[in-house]
């Protein structure tokens, strides 16, 4: 399954099924940017290095779009945000039980295996609500 591309313009032909599959209709732009996301491995994009990558593929759109879009299949759990600081946040194609190294030096995330980390002390959530999840970022540099 390739990625869209000048020569190739139609998205990858899982995109509708899986925004399908998520409740989301499967608009051109929602689905070439699924097919940039969701071709490969798991991986950490901003909205800014994803917006580099598709146009460089010859995809028109912009960058407003991808930041709705990157925020519209987050809420539709396709995308799990990860906030790293005030300025930054990266958006992970992996939702599954997982944690992360944050490269400070590199802007580049690591995941931590959900099993590999305990995290103790955390408090009971105020009346009516439940404690959905609990991200950790571990801070790293290089040696």
């Amino acid at each position: 399954m390739g990625k869209a591309t000048r020569e190739n313009s139609s998205p990858a032909p899982f995109a509708a099924e899986k925004l399908r599959t998520a409740g989301l209709r499967p608009t051109r732009q929602r689905m070439e940017l699924a097919a940039h996301l969701f071709c490969g491995d798991d991986r950490h994009v901003t909205a800014e290095s994803l917006h580099d990558e598709v146009a460089r593929a010859g995809i028109k759109v912009s960058l407003a779009t991808v930041y709705n879009t990157l925020h519209q299949f987050t809420a539709a759990g396709l995308l799990r945000q990860v906030v790293v600081d005030a300025v930054r946040g990266y958006f992970d194609t992996n939702t599954g039980d997982h944690q992360h190294f944050f490269l400070e030096d590199e802007g580049t995330l690591i995941d931590i295996p959900g099993e590999a980390i305990q995290v103790a002390g955390v408090p009971a959530a105020p009346a009516g609500m439940a404690v959905d999840r609990v991200d950790v970022v571990v801070r790293v540099k290089r040696t």
